[in-house]
C-alpha cells in the first residue's frame, strides 16, 4: 500500500509503506518478559494476595478466603511518587499489619480506635471517647456468657494463664485514664469482627503505624477450609491439602464470594 504525503515545502513526494514484520521469537520472548516484569513489581510493591487461616474476622472474611491487598494506600507517602494516592488510617479500616512482638506473623483486624480515642468496653460492646459504637458486623457475647477481661475491657485485669502476652501486662496500665483505654500517637488498637474469639489489641496491645501492611480489598476465591489447615504444616499434609483442592475445586469453592468487596 502507498500512501501520499503532503510535505512542508508544498512538494509533494511518494513513500512506499513497508509492510508490517512478523514477530521474532525473540520480540515475543522480550514482550512475554516485559509483562512478567511488571506483574512483579505489582504483587511485590501494590498488591500482595492473602489467605484467611483463622475465623477472628467471621462474618466480614471467612476461612479459606483468598484477598487482594493494597498495599499502597496506607503506605507512608513517596517523595518521588507524588502522584500515588496516599491517606491516614481511618476507624473502620480493615488492615492487615504485621502482629507487634512477631514482625513475621501476618493479621487482618479491624481498626476500632485512632491516635487520641478513649475505649472501653462493657458487655462486648466498644464505647468510643463515651459513646457507644453500633457495630453490625461484630460478634457480640451472650448475655450467660460474659468474660470480664475480654468483654468489659480494660476494667479487669487479665486472669493467670490467659493468652495476655507479658509485655501487655507490664504496658497496658499506663494507657488508662478515668477507665478508659488511651490510644497513643503513631498506635492504632485493633479488634477482630467475631469478637468472642479474636486474639487482638486487647491482648498484645497496640498497632504501630510502622507495622501496617496494607488493607484487603476484595475476596479473588473462597475455598472452604477447616480452620486447623494453618496448623499443619508438614510436607504430606501440604501435597494432601492440594490434592483436596483439586479434586473438590468446583463443589467446595464458595463461587458466591469470588470478587467480593472486604468492608
Amino acid at each position: 500500500m502507498e500512501q501520499t504525503l503532503e510535505p512542508q515545502n508544498g512538494k509533494q513526494t511518494e513513500s512506499k509503506g513497508t509492510r508490517e514484520k512478523d514477530e521474532t521469537p525473540f520480540e515475543a520472548f522480550a514482550s512475554i518478559c516485559g509483562v512478567l516484569v511488571l506483574g512483579l513489581f505489582a504483587f511485590a510493591f501494590v498488591f500482595q494476595n492473602f489467605a484467611i487461616p483463622s475465623g477472628s474476622m467471621e462474618k466480614t472474611l471467612l476461612v479459606g478466603d483468598h484477598v487482594m491487598v493494597d498495599r499502597i494506600t496506607l503506605a507512608p507517602p513517596a517523595h518521588w511518587a507524588p502522584f500515588v494516592h496516599h491517606r491516614d488510617v481511618k476507624r473502620g479500616d480493615i488492615i492487615v499489619f504485621f502482629k507487634p512482638g512477631e514482625p513475621d506473623l501476618y493479621l487482618v483486624k479491624r481498626v476500632v480506635g485512632v491516635p487520641g480515642d478513649h475505649i472501653h468496653l462493657v458487655n462486648g460492646i466498644v464505647y468510643l471517647n463515651g459513646v457507644a459504637q453500633n457495630e453490625p458486623q461484630a460478634g457480640k457475647p451472650a448475655p450467660d456468657a460474659i468474660y470480664p477481661y475480654r468483654d468489659d475491657f480494660p476494667a479487669f485485669a487479665p486472669p493467670e494463664r490467659s493468652e495476655v502476652t507479658a509485655e501487655w501486662q507490664v504496658d497496658l496500665p499506663n494507657h488508662i485514664q478515668n477507665g478508659d483505654l488511651v490510644v497513643p500517637e503513631g498506635k492504632y488498637f485493633a479488634m477482630g469482627d467475631n469478637r468472642t474469639v479474636s486474639l487482638d489489641s486487647r491482648y498484645w496491645g497496640f498497632v504501630p503505624r510502622a507495622n501496617i501492611v496494607g488493607r484487603p480489598l476484595f475476596v479473588y476465591w473462597s475455598f472452604i477450609t477447616p480452620e486447623t489447615q494453618y496448623e499443619k504444616t508438614g510436607m504430606g499434609d501440604r501435597i494432601a491439602a492440594v490434592g483436596h483442592i483439586l479434586l473438590h475445586f468446583f463443589d467446595q469453592t464458595r463461587w458466591s464470594r469470588t470478587l467480593h468487596l472486604v468492608k
